[in-house]
């Protein structure tokens, strides 16, 4: 079971290759973090836009959680808008009932 809620019916190659990869990464927690952000974002992700989250898919899940929950730093050449949005989906400030 993927987890995807996302049909990819209505997705070019590029994207439904790139939605997989995201649901397909490793571990379940990377799973959800990147499956949950293609499946809201993978239709309106510009073509420069798509090339930086799949640059994100390609990083190690050990380390892109690190960044994702502050433990480190994150590289200048990943700290891209992309990114950004990537970890600010996941933020909440309040519970999540």
């Amino acid at each position: 079971m993927s987890g995807t809620t996302r049909s990819s019916a209505d997705l070019d190659p590029r994207r439904r290759r790139t939605l997989y990869r995201a649901w397909h990464r490793g571990i379940r927690e990377m799973d959800l973090i990147m499956g949950r952000f293609a499946d809201a974002e993978i239709g309106t992700l510009s073509d420069d836009e798509l090339t930086t989250f799949e640059a994100l898919i390609e990083v190690p899940d050990r380390d892109l959680f690190r960044w994702l929950t502050g433990e480190s730093a994150v590289p200048e050449n990943y700290d891209t808008a992309v990114y950004r949005r990537l970890k600010a989906f996941h933020k909440h400030d309040a519970p999540i009932h």
